[in-house]
């Protein structure tokens, strides 16, 4: 019998439960073993519930418990969960977190621990709630160097796009109805200023490079700027927009960022819909692969955290966990990446484009009629110092999106 600790019975913590219970069976077969969760670690009371006679308020009774092999840490935040994370790895007991921000926070030294003490520290729910993207970086695409990952990480920020595109509604209406619904939090920022999905691509960068990438260092810009104007736009040109987090390789270089960008109908993440994920990604022997699925939610997040359960269950005193080194990475400077721009200016395409192109090179212009006295074009690739330098030109200039290609 394998004995487990959660930490936390909020959201994801009583869908684990729940999980466990419905699919228990299985689970123990998968496993070749019982597994049992003999504690509940919660502040509050749950007098109804039936995990109410697992319920402690002293994570010390945990720690110093023997019989917990793996702690399963579903509190969120970075304190106390990274205090209880790493007293349960040094005490050698497997710990599985969906905690992206102790993650990408502290994942190097937690791996670390983990590997000297012949244990697990696994993440899966971090990265994409339901979608098995760590798993398949840490073991399935392990012969490949990945060249790039793109991915749409937020559900929140995906259902709004996908409203204002389809609905032609404002940002602030989607917003709400976002709130109202359940799918944004009453403080949205993480979510909609790409808070959130920059310390997912963070963390994926870390797992694929093997070095800290800290999530401060990638630019990061939200959808709060997105206009329904923005996606007449898209529509006219047979694109979309997408918040996308997008890590990219070169010979030398590795950079990241988190931004919206326009993609086209045929790009393979134009599909992706409502509060879904999808992660692309694609290595320089299997080419591409994508992963598509819920990036949220209570059971989905709950499943992955399960499987990681299962994973630590069956591999009790083995490590097999890929590991990133505490010395930080250096990303490639955003201004040194190449990116095509579109870009809305105001002003009348006959008076300006001669003078555009003069700067820019060739352009695409691009109209919707129902938009006075503005006009948009699309620059060939260049870099993004050398767009913002020729931008200073044009005091008329809107807004600049990037196109993914």
């Amino acid at each position: 019998m394998i004995k487990i600790a959660v930490l936390g019975y909020g959201t994801v913590g009583s869908g684990v439960v729940e999980v466990m219970n419905t699919n228990g069976t299985i689970i123990n077969q998968r496993i070749g073993n019982d597994i049992s969760i003999k504690y509940v670690l919660d502040i509050r009371d749950f007098p109804d519930d039936p995990i109410s006679n697992l319920l402690v308020r002293d994570f010390q009774t945990i720690l110093n418990d023997e019989e917990v092999k793996i702690v399963v840490e579903v509190m969120g935040g970075i304190e106390p969960a990274y205090t209880y994370v790493k007293k349960s790895l040094k005490a050698g007991k497997s710990v599985v977190t969906s905690n992206k921000a102790l993650v990408a926070d502290h994942g190097s030294e937690l791996l670390s621990i983990a590997r000297d003490k012949g244990i697990n520290f696994l993440f899966e729910a971090s990265v994409g709630g339901g979608i098995p993207i760590i798993r398949a970086l840490n073991s399935s695409v392990t012969a490949d160097e990945i060249q790039v990952i793109k991915g749409i990480l937020n559900g929140t920020t995906n259902y709004m796009m996908t409203k204002m595109f389809y609905e032609g509604a404002d940002y602030d209406e989607v917003l709400k109805e976002a709130q109202e619904k359940g799918y944004a939090e009453r403080d949205p920022e993480a979510d909609v200023e790409g808070f959130d999905a920059c310390r997912k691509i963070a963390i994926l960068t870390s797992l694929i490079s093997g070095q800290q990438v800290d999530f401060e260092d990638i630019p990061t810009e939200g959808i709060t700027n997105i206009t329904k104007e923005d996606m007449m736009y898209a529509k006219a040109m047979d694109m979309t927009i997408k918040l996308l987090a997008v890590m990219r390789r070169d010979e030398f270089n590795i950079h990241a960022i988190v931004a919206p960008y326009l993609i086209s109908k045929d790009h393979i993440l134009y599909h992706v819909n409502g509060v879904f994920n999808a992660v692309h990604i694609k290595g320089n022997v299997l080419g591409d692969a994508m992963f598509y699925g819920s990036g949220a939610g209570k059971l989905p997040t709950a499943s992955a955290v399960v499987a990681d359960v299962v994973d630590a269950a069956k591999h009790l005193n083995v490590n097999i966990m890929s590991m990133w080194e505490k010395d930080k990475m250096t990303l490639q400077p955003i201004g040194k990446t190449m990116c095509r721009a579109f870009v809305r200016i105001k002003g009348k395409v006959d008076a300006l484009k001669t003078y555009l192109e003069s700067q820019f090179g060739e352009i695409e212009i691009v109209k919707v009629e129902e938009l006075d006295n503005e006009f948009a074009f699309i620059c060939p690739r260049m870099t993004e110092d050398q767009y913002e330098e020729i931008a200073k030109e044009f005091p008329g200039i809107i807004k600049m999106l990037r196109i993914e290609w």
